[in-house]
């Protein structure tokens, strides 16, 4: 893991950052409590090829076995639990690659995920999660946290072929459940000045959480953003399908995080 930022937290904040994760380790930081400036031609854009994944054994395996069902030694007649395809769990024939996911938000704003091909790329993918930045915090630190994004299909029409062009992560709009509870709507957007520059202080980290220097503008003197980042397996079970499973650190037993993007 290359070495990342030093985090910008005090002894008081500490507590509310993203804890699930080792923190970064700590390198130098803006002295200032304001957002540094962004840097031009920092990130590069993202791969426009698709390149065919290709699994090693590790990876493989680990998709299988997390299909297996789950038996106990009281029961004669184990029975197999049916899967819903487009919650369901990773199949090692479906199309799988690793990614970087980042979630940040101010701790009195709503948290946001993004998705990176490499940490040194533009964000794929930009999308701002209905749930507060403190109660995510509070999810996460109970354990599993699985969050289903849904959006509807569109009537056929043979006259308009627009959805069958449409990739399930540019739908603009999801219904957004948290552990089965429904808490809002999920709104993708395009990446703003902020999110760059979130983007660009953590281009050295590879995996790491903490609390990053805020816009003292908008939320005050002692404003500031909680980040976690990690590596996510991308699965893509379908055109109507695709699930981001987190990968912990080796010998981390930290929470199990997964967010399934489904069209129904």
């Amino acid at each position: 893991m290359k070495e990342s930022p030093k985090p910008m937290a005090t002894s008081s904040s500490s507590s509310s950052s993203f804890s699930s994760i080792p923190p970064s380790s700590p390198s130098s930081s803006p002295a200032t409590t304001t957002t540094p400036p962004r840097q031009n031609n920092l990130l590069e854009p993202p791969s426009s090829k698709k390149k065919k994944n290709k699994s090693n054994v590790f990876r493989v395996l680990r998709t299988v076995f997390r299909s297996f069902p789950i038996f106990t030694t009281s029961s004669i007649a184990c029975k197999i639990p049916v899967i819903n395809p487009g919650l369901g769990v990773a199949d090692p024939h479906h199309n799988t690659s690793r990614v970087t996911g980042t979630l940040f938000g101010y701790r009195k704003g709503r948290v946001s995920l993004s998705i990176q091909e490499t940490p040194k790329c533009l964000p794929s993918l930009v999308v701002e999660l209905a749930m507060q930045t403190t109660t995510f915090q509070k999810e996460l630190s109970m354990g599993m946290v699985r969050i289903a994004l849904e959006t509807e299909k569109q009537p056929n029409n043979n006259n308009n072929k627009t959805e069958k062009n449409t990739n399930i992560l540019d739908e603009p709009l999801w219904t957004m459940y948290c552990k089965g509870d429904k808490t809002g709507y999920g709104v993708r957007r395009e990446a703003n000045d902020e999110d760059l520059s979130v983007m660009e202080l953590l281009r050295p980290v590879s995996m790491g959480a903490g609390v990053l220097p805020g816009n003292s503008e908008l939320e005050g003197p002692d404003g500031e953003m909680a980040y976690m980042r990690a590596y996510f397996e991308r699965v893509v079970g379908s055109k109507d399908s695709e699930t981001f499973y987190m990968l912990s650190p080796e010998g981390n037993n930290g929470p199990e995080l997964s967010f399934f993007f489904v069209r129904v």
